[in-house]
């Protein structure tokens, strides 16, 4: 029923957001057409445009894009890609997970990315100094009043995933039911956002080994690396607080919307105020504290970047599908199958 509530809520603001920003069932890009050429001219995409100012001006004319504004408008990538955009299958937001996590790897886990992992581990090492002053006084403010208590729950609702997925089934009714292909796309890519950034998550909660602010048995909680599996499994709370995934998921998830729907001035706002909400009341509670947050904010942001159709390279969103593939082979032992999974 929870789910239910969430999905009919979540599609009347859908309703809401498609007629205050009409798409006309097509995705806004905004890219400029010469950034769009750039990215194109491959042995699998047809080049748009020669170099000449005069061929610029006239497929500036034929998406119907002013040329005396020096092509500076967004323009429509179903008409400049020759519509190539299409509905995703249902089983994308799965296949599509091993692209996703390699594609984090080989953008983020680089050597010039030292400085921001520098950054995260500055702020987090400064907030645990201080997280258990913090959580102390939290803990103090949630059980002063009910009211406190229930508005602090109310926003922990929102990174617990009936909010993601409820998003992931409003989108994906109204592209339906509208034949909305971008709506549809968004459905899945918020379910496979929400999936991308958990798996990574889980992967680093199994190996820090937080204890949680309510369970905490020293000041700012233990960490155990490497903790003991059967151990981690019956006593969750007890090594599951680094990083959060409530944030971690609900972040990417609002990201990949934001991405797809970039004329909904509305959206960024509402998300940063949602998930800084959504951050105080887990403290409030106990689940998680301060330190949590910085990793959990950057692997949000990142995925919802890499998965979300705006922060694909277009190259990597035409040609880099994950494939599952078949292959008969015969050998001198006998005929067989060859299955190759590229991603």
């Amino acid at each position: 029923m929870n789910y239910l509530i969430t999905i009919t809520i979540c599609y009347t603001f859908l309703i809401f957001t498609n007629k205050v920003y009409p798409f006309e069932n097509k995705l806004k890009m905004v890219n400029r057409v010469d950034n769009f050429y750039r990215d194109n001219t491959t042995s699998s995409c047809t080049p748009i445009y020669n170099e000449t100012n005069q061929d610029r001006d006239s497929l500036a004319d034929s998406v119907g894009v002013n040329s005396k504004n020096k092509i500076d408008r967004s323009v429509d990538s179903e008409k400049v890609a020759g519509k190539n955009i299409s509905a995703p299958k249902w089983y994308d937001m799965i296949t599509n997970l091993p692209h996703d996590i390699v594609k984090f790897y080989n953008r983020d886990i680089r050597l010039e990315k030292a400085p921001i992992y520098l950054g995260i581990a500055a702020i987090t090492t400064g907030l645990i100094l201080i997280d258990d002053k913090v959580w102390t006084a939290s803990d103090k403010f949630y059980n002063q009043t009910q009211v406190n208590k229930n508005v602090s729950d109310l926003f922990v609702d929102i990174g617990d995933g009936k909010v993601q997925f409820g998003l992931a089934g409003a989108f994906a009714i109204y592209g339906w039911i509208s034949n909305d292909k971008l709506a549809l796309t968004t459905a899945s890519q918020v379910v496979e956002a929400v999936l991308a950034t958990g798996t990574v998550v889980q992967l680093i909660k199994h190996i820090t080994g937080r204890q949680s602010p309510f369970v905490s048995t020293k000041p700012g909680g233990v960490w155990k690396f490497f903790p003991n599996q059967i151990d981690y499994h019956k006593h969750v709370p007890f090594y599951d607080a680094f990083p959060s995934g409530h944030l971690a998921t609900s972040l990417a998830a609002f990201t990949v919307i934001a991405k797809n729907y970039p004329k909904a001035n509305w959206i960024r706002p509402l998300t940063y105020t949602l998930m800084a909400m959504l951050a105080v009341s887990m403290v409030n509670q106990g689940i998680h504290w301060y330190s949590d947050y910085p990793l959990a904010i950057f692997l949000g942001y990142e995925f919802g970047n890499i998965i979300s159709f705006g922060g694909r390279e277009t190259k990597a969103y035409l040609n880099e599908k994950t494939q599952l593939y078949i292959h008969p082979f015969v050998s001198p032992t006998g005929p067989g199958l060859e299955m190759t999974y590229a991603f």
